[in-house]
């Protein structure tokens, strides 16, 4: 039977600094970020309509299936842009 230090129990500061470094990107970075996702798919699912509407080979499954994928991530989107201003009410009606 093998033992095991105690060094595996205790937390490593070095994976802890890494894993700060990594959540440091901000709120506005990752809607950002998200929001340009949202977009990309959207225009990807306009190209693949007109590919579909051209003949270009495009089946009518792969058009749906985009579009309830951009559809999807747009309805996600409007959520959490809710979120964000039922919060900031809250947050505006607490502190008067």
């Amino acid at each position: 039977m093998k033992i095991e230090g105690v060094n595996n129990l205790l937390p490593n500061p070095i994976q802890q600094q890494k894993s700060k470094e990594l959540s440091d990107e901000s709120f506005g970075n990752t809607i950002s970020g998200f929001i340009n996702d949202v977009n990309n798919s959207q225009i990807d699912s306009q190209n693949k309509i007109q590919d579909f509407v051209n003949g270009k080979g495009v089946e009518l499954h792969e058009v749906m299936v985009i579009g309830e994928q951009a559809k999807t991530n747009l309805a996600l989107l409007m959520e959490i842009r809710n979120k964000a201003l039922d919060m900031y009410k809250e947050l505006t009606r607490i502190q008067i």
